[in-house]
């Protein structure tokens, strides 16, 4: 889909709904006395609230191995959260590690930013060009609505599969429209590989050895490693005094049938949801239900 066409919706979303937002940022989160959150934003304004949903993106869960971040110099790195702004590496050499979509996605995108060269090295086999079977996604999600704890009912077997099955549609496929794009001059795929080495030359350059003993010489990495939940990582959160009342597990908040965490009022969704919702909650597609069960749940309480 379209870039412009998906910000073209939202913004017709908000015209229909008389949705008017607040462009500011919430820097710090607290719970106060009367059992109500206060907001304090990067203008300096506060919002006072009787309840707090939750529903942020990726970003402050990026996820850096640690193996991998010892033997990186510093500063010629960068996930691709972050690495967004891809024309400042016209004309030079760049080695992605990880090999699921992102990682293909950013090599055709730097290849037609007019970067030099690219390398892509991963653990796994080489990933299929193939479109992914999403169908049985959608009625799922949709079950949320009116049995939002089904998911986390199911026995641990159960879990796994589901996940197992979305894991070999959404990481074990690349979608087909992107071979045309890497498959050209200049991007290199070096399957089976980990980064065993990466040291700077004399001459400034990063010189990456592989553990099947081959290198490659660059300018700078990109790291698709993709994003794990740790809660206690959002700064509005670590910044506020809610993080020692909110109950967690395994980096994740816990949430009732209705996404609400142990504090009374607070709410999350997205990515932070998966372990009690599904894996789905790493998706769009997941936003309705979200939206659906907390709405509710917030219009009766």
């Amino acid at each position: 889909m379209p870039l412009d066409f998906y910000l073209d919706y939202a913004e017709w979303f908000q015209r229909r709904k008389s949705i008017q937002p607040t462009r500011d940022l919430v820097t710090r989160l607290d719970g106060t006395a009367d059992h109500g959150f206060l907001a304090t934003l990067a203008s300096g304004d506060t919002i006072a609230a009787r309840r707090i949903v939750l529903a942020l993106g990726f970003g402050a869960f990026q996820h850096i191995p640690t193996e991998l971040a010892a033997i990186l110099p510093d500063g010629r790195y960068g996930h691709t959260c972050d690495e967004v702004a891809l024309d400042r590496f016209a004309g030079k050499r760049v080695l992605i590690i990880g090999g699921r979509q992102s990682a293909y996605e950013w090599a055709a995108l730097l290849r037609e930013a007019d970067v030099a060269t690219v390398h892509i090295s991963h653990r796994h086999s080489r990933p299929a060009f193939a479109v992914a079977d999403w169908s049985w996604v959608g009625p799922l999600v949709g079950g949320m609505t009116t049995n939002p704890g089904w998911y986390r009912r199911l026995p641990a077997e159960a879990q796994t599969a589901i996940c197992q099955r979305l894991n070999g549609e959404g990481r074990l496929k690349l979608e087909p429209w992107l071979e045309p794009r890497v498959e050209r001059d200049g991007i290199h795929v070096w399957p089976k590989t980990t980064l065993a080495s990466c040291t700077t030359t004399s001459s400034g350059d990063l010189s990456a050895t592989f553990d099947n003993g081959q290198s490659v010489t660059v300018d700078h990495l990109i790291l698709a490693t993709g994003y794990k939940v740790q809660i206690d990582r959002l700064p509005l959160l670590r910044d506020g005094n809610i993080l020692p009342k909110l109950a967690t597990q395994d980096g994740f908040p816990v949430l009732d049938d209705r996404f609400q965490t142990s504090v009374p009022g607070f709410h999350i969704t997205s990515m932070p949801a998966t372990r009690d919702f599904g894996p789905f909650f790493a998706f769009t597609i997941a936003a309705r239900a979200s939206a659906q069960v907390i709405g509710a749940h917030l219009a009766t309480a």
